[in-house]
């Protein structure tokens, strides 16, 4: 990878000072994004109007990075420092999050998203350094939360390819909801599209192997928090309730290879939470979730 050097030190004092850096979006929640998710989900629903309520995990295709082409790191993706501490190590994903949704976004409202950098520590694991970086967002429309979002990002040393595979993990038993659903690559492009992600390991197979050491494609963890938010949801709405908290980790890297990957849950005997996971077209267990719901 370009200026990347394996042996340089992490000046965690340095990459600390980020902690408490503030940044605030503006947007109008409009409906193309919607329509186009849902396009891009296979989901054919009505036409998104005025005053409709935004479904689970729909606010990350709002208040997005527009960082010009000729900025950009070789990967695609945004170049470090600003907001996000530099930190300099030069693989980057989404490890998880918790999502809680004390009010409900929708169609029309003019929004504000208020972004904080809340801590950034080391790790060492067996695949080489870590560095998590956990970001604070506050939806608000007039003022008043309506989705407050902790999410973690990790930065990971480059691929050893001596290095053993990690061991799979079984997903949990004994699901009542299953849907099967392909993220094959047009899915994935058009997600890169709709959230302006141009990281190259989405859609580009090359860069992939030759630079990243993936076997393939790599399947975007918000886009399988996605899938799972929606299973969850539109299962419990059907018995009245609507989700007011969603957790997730990611557990393992999912790549397209032209089969189906599996989403699963079952809710809780209290009637008021869920466990969700997605298995990855081996039936190892990809992402982990837990939600909660009241009446709607």
């Amino acid at each position: 990878m370009e200026d990347f050097d394996p042996n340089a030190p992490i000046d965690m004092d340095h990459l600390k000072t980020w902690i408490g850096e503030t940044q605030e979006k503006a947007d109008l929640i409009g409906p193309y994004p919607v329509r186009a998710l849902n396009a891009t989900l296979d989901h054919d629903l009505p036409e998104p109007a005025t005053g409709d309520v935004l479904p689970p995990a729909a606010h990350w295709l709002y208040f997005l990075e527009t960082p010009l082409r000729s900025t950009l790191a070789v990967d695609g993706h945004a170049k470090k420092g600003g907001f996000l501490p530099p930190v300099p190590l030069p693989r980057r994903m989404w490890a998880g999050g918790r999502i809680w949704f004390p009010g409900d976004l929708k169609v029309g409202d003019e929004a504000k998203r208020l972004s904080t950098v809340k801590d950034v520590t080391y790790k060492e694991g067996k695949s080489g350094r870590l560095v998590f970086v956990l970001v604070e967002h506050r939806v608000q429309v007039d003022g008043k939360d309506v989705i407050v979002e902790e999410h973690d990002i990790v930065y990971r040393d480059p691929a050893d390819p001596n290095a053993p595979a990690p061991a799979p993990k079984a997903g949990p038993e004994g699901a009542v909801w299953e849907e099967k659903v392909d993220p094959d690559a047009v899915m994935l492009f058009r997600y890169s599209a709709l959230t302006f992600n141009g990281h190259l390991i989405h859609y580009d197979r090359e860069f992939c192997r030759d630079h990243e050491g993936y076997p393939d494609l790599i399947i975007h963890g918000p886009l399988i928090a996605t899938l799972l938010m929606g299973l969850g949801s539109r299962e419990m709405a059907a018995q009245g309730k609507r989700m007011t908290r969603f957790a997730y980790r990611a557990v393992r890297p999912s790549f397209t290879d032209g089969r189906a990957m599996t989403f699963a849950g079952k809710p809780g005997n209290d009637g008021k939470t869920a466990d969700l996971w997605a298995l990855d077209q081996d039936g190892w267990l990809a992402m982990q979730a837990d939600a909660d719901f009241e009446e709607a």
